[in-house]
């Protein structure tokens, strides 16, 4: 029984150590807060992919009774620590993402243009911001060909799990 509970507890430090390095690359100021903006990209930093209504559940969690635009660490971390112990809001599995892709390909060419994917992702669903969709599309497209290889590109947005 000890090992499991050393073995919990040193799970544990490492997923609060990953928090803390997380946390503090947009700690501008050094003082344990970080603008309420980046909560995003800290959470996803970390391996998790809420839809935007489950980030701002996140955000009421860890928010000041009067919002300020900060996030103090202290609540961060205990709410963070127990996303990652439950394993939520894991990314999709390759097989799914590329599946995605193949529905909105309807001529099954293997790909798609840049002006397919924008409108897909800023019309429907839950759209793409323009800054969201710019950044997808600096990943997404081939430089050469000037298409999106969903093939390619789901393999690299897949996330390994450790």
């Amino acid at each position: 029984m000890a090992d499991d509970k050393e073995a919990a507890e040193a799970l544990i430090a490492e997923l609060q150590k990953n928090i803390r390095e997380a946390f503090a690359v947009f700690d501008h100021e050094a003082n344990n807060t970080v603008d309420v903006r980046e909560i995003g990209t800290i959470v996803r930093s970390l391996g998790c992919c809420p839809s935007e209504a489950e980030l701002h559940e996140m955000l009421a969690e860890v928010e000041e009774e009067e919002p300020t635009g900060y996030i103090q660490f202290d609540r961060f971390l205990p709410m963070m620590t127990k996303v990652l112990i439950e394993r939520k809001y894991r990314p999709q599995p390759e097989d799914v993402i590329l599946r995605a892709f193949e529905v909105l390909d309807l001529n099954k060419k293997g790909y798609l243009t840049q002006d397919e994917l924008t409108k897909f992702l800023t019309e429907e669903g839950e759209p793409f911001t323009q800054e969201e969709m710019e950044e997808m599309l600096s990943a997404a497209v081939d430089p050469d060909k000037n298409i999106i290889l969903y093939k390619d590109f789901a393999a690299m947005m897949t996330v390994e799990e450790n």
